[in-house]
């Protein structure tokens, strides 16, 4: 993995599959373009009325136009183009009008057209900006220097999705291909960045905030393992302060963040070795095998007079009103970036916990819910990204499925701050309320687990501990005073954690010094 040194420049530690190390000397800078595909949440695909939903049988939602028939036309979805131009405006991007759909000509089995219609010479959205916290990796893996970063991005344009092939079986072994047209025709928007990116880290907080994006604007479920949102990257690599591209390759297909991430450090390393050796990059399409932790070719990249873009003659240019260009900008929902910022303003957080509990919709307002209920910001967002987010990786559900609403988890926060319940004792609350989805009050009461504050209660235990333990007691008085530590771990020990601890500690000093 590639790591910033002092002077800028890159270096690198690739391991290999079989575990071997070897060291890449870069005085190399990587240049790095994303192209991301996003489908959109429309229930009917982009240019006829077949059902989107995700599981169906094979080829069950298909109909004469997305199977490319004779004589089909497409009939344009207005609520796909409603979901593009918000995610475009969202993305800084002036909105083109009128823009123009086009025939993108190739031949892939699951591409029953022979063509897919997507955009060119004039796409819905271009010269869009976004600004992103990022930061550099040091070699211990954290990230450091987290700063907001600028990044370009050159079009926004509509697409219809191509169908998926299955391979199943060995070559000489009988294998088959099978061909699914359901996705075939889903809306896409394709959103191109310009090669902004000098490390895989860039790239990869790129992607987290362009999907953070699109799950606000509510036009993408963002879901990279069932392919509706998916990244191709473009690399390169050149002399550092060199300002011509290198030869650009493009890796495809990349469907989780750290893939992106992998695949961009194994080829930067691997342009690296060869122009170091003094060969040639060639320019062609790789992919990335995660088992083996490697690129492989995959075929020559095609350039844009391969596909022969024309006109798509089926589809008139599409002009959209200015008026309602502006009423779609009013719909903007506070934003990843506007909402972290004041986030970490309004309750007092620094920027790694603000991305946090801004990551989603869903977790950003269980968030200020919780926060504002329980009048304890700090204390909220230590429990949403500790016991919260461990409970829920470990039962694999989403905070929208949480058994502990927010208002359920401020009031643990609150009962634990009123001095009722111990720190120790709330997270065997909330590991009950998790299970149960109870109110902490009756999972206190019904477990036993109020805080005894009482000091009729543990003078008697505090003084047994004091009698039992006199070799204690003189080195206390003596001036070793962590020893208190010890008799306040034997006082929790016989209240089973229930002692109210502030107390405890007063009663101990005042014993062990004799004023009791």
């Amino acid at each position: 993995m590639p790591f910033l040194t002092e002077n800028g420049f890159l270096k690198s530690r690739i391991e290999k599959s079989h575990g071997s190390i070897y060291n890449v000397p870069m005085e190399f800078e990587p240049v790095i373009g994303l192209e991301v595909h996003a489908q959109l949440l429309t229930q009917s695909k982009l240019f006829c009325n077949c059902s989107t939903r995700f599981g169906a049988a094979p080829n069950a939602h298909t109909c004469p136009i997305c199977l490319g028939l004779p004589g089909a036309l497409p009939i344009l979805n207005r609520e796909a183009v409603r979901m593009a131009v918000k995610a475009a405006l969202a993305l800084g991007c002036r909105i083109n009008t009128p823009s123009i759909f086009a025939r993108k000509n190739y031949f892939y089995p699951d591409l029953p057209k022979g063509y897919q219609i997507s955009q060119y010479d004039l796409p819905l959205g271009a010269e869009g900006r976004v600004e992103v916290y990022s930061g550099d990796r040091a070699e211990t893996g954290k990230i450091v220097n987290r700063r907001e970063k600028s990044f370009g991005i050159t079009r926004l344009h509509m697409e219809d999705d191509a169908g998926k092939s299955i391979h199943e079986g060995i070559a000489d072994c009988g294998a088959k291909s099978c061909v699914n047209l359901n996705r075939s025709g889903v809306a896409l928007i394709e959103i191109v960045s310009e090669p902004d990116f000098r490390s895989s880290q860039e790239a990869y907080d790129y992607l987290i905030h362009l999907r953070k994006t699109l799950l606000y604007l509510g036009v993408c479920d963002g879901n990279m393992e069932q392919g509706s949102l998916r990244c191709d990257a473009n690399v390169s690599v050149r002399a550092g302060g060199s300002a011509e591209f290198g030869t650009k390759v493009e890796i495809k297909n990349l469907n989780s963040f750290r893939f992106l991430q992998r695949a961009l450090d194994y080829e930067i390393a691997r342009q690296t070795r060869i122009l170091s050796g003094g060969e040639t990059v060639v320019q062609e399409t790789r992919l990335w095998d995660e088992s083996a932790g490697r690129t492989f070719p995959m075929r020559s990249k095609e350039e844009a007079h391969d596909y022969r873009y024309f006109p798509e003659p089926d589809l008139m240019p599409l002009k959209l009103d200015p008026g309602w260009i502006e009423d779609l900008r009013k719909e903007l929902p506070e934003l990843p970036g506007p909402k972290m910022k004041r986030v970490m303003a309004e309750y007092e957080l620094p920027a790694d916990d603000a991305l946090f509990l801004t990551g989603t919709p869903s977790m950003a307002q269980y968030f200020e819910e919780c926060a504002r209920i329980s009048g304890n910001s700090r204390a909220a967002a230590n429990w949403i990204m500790g016991d919260l987010a461990y409970s829920l990786k470990n039962s694999g559900r989403d905070i929208s499925e949480c058994p502990v609403a927010a208002k359920r988890l401020a009031e643990l926060i609150r009962i634990a701050d009123s001095g009722r319940i111990s720190g120790k004792i709330a997270k065997t609350v909330f590991e009950e309320m998790f299970r149960s989805a109870e109110d902490p009050a009756p999972v206190i009461e019904r477990m036993g687990l109020v805080q005894v504050s009482d000091t009729a209660s543990l003078e008697p235990i505090i003084d047994k501990l004091v009698a039992s333990n006199p070799r204690q007691v003189e080195e206390f008085r003596s001036g070793k005073t962590k020893i208190l530590g010890f008799f306040v771990g034997q006082v929790m020990k016989e209240t089973r954690g229930q002692a109210n601890p502030k107390v405890v500690n007063e009663l101990l000093r005042k014993k062990l010094q004799g004023r009791l």
